[in-house]
């Protein structure tokens, strides 16, 4: 398994490849474990969209709160400036795919 950190992102995944990267808007296939989360950050102006491909990651947002349990087939939407955070809600890995934009993807991270 490749774990992939990058020096922007204070976090680890199993995976992480970048599809479809266009001014404004590119798609990002991750995989995270079972003990694996994305912390609390939001977005300046990207809107993100998580679609599941297998697993079941829970999405938790902020203003207001909120949280979403994805199965494979599901997805959900984050608007540009909500915050929120995303881990793995089961016992294998996660897939999923995120679909940043329009606007560029930007990583504010939250205490």
């Amino acid at each position: 398994m490749l774990n992939a950190k990058s020096a922007s992102r204070p976090y680890e995944v199993e995976h992480r490849t970048y599809h479809a990267v266009r001014p404004g808007f590119r798609i990002v296939e991750m995989q995270i474990g079972p003990t694996q989360a994305i912390p609390w950050h939001y977005h300046t102006e990207a809107q993100d969209t998580f679609y599941l491909v297998s697993g079941s990651i829970r999405v938790r947002m902020r203003a207001p709160e909120e949280q979403v349990v994805l199965a494979p087939g599901r997805s959900c939407e984050v608007r540009a400036g909500r915050p929120h955070s995303v881990e793995n809600a089961g016992g294998t890995s996660a897939v999923f795919l995120i679909l940043q934009g329009i606007g560029e993807p930007d990583f504010v991270a939250l205490a």
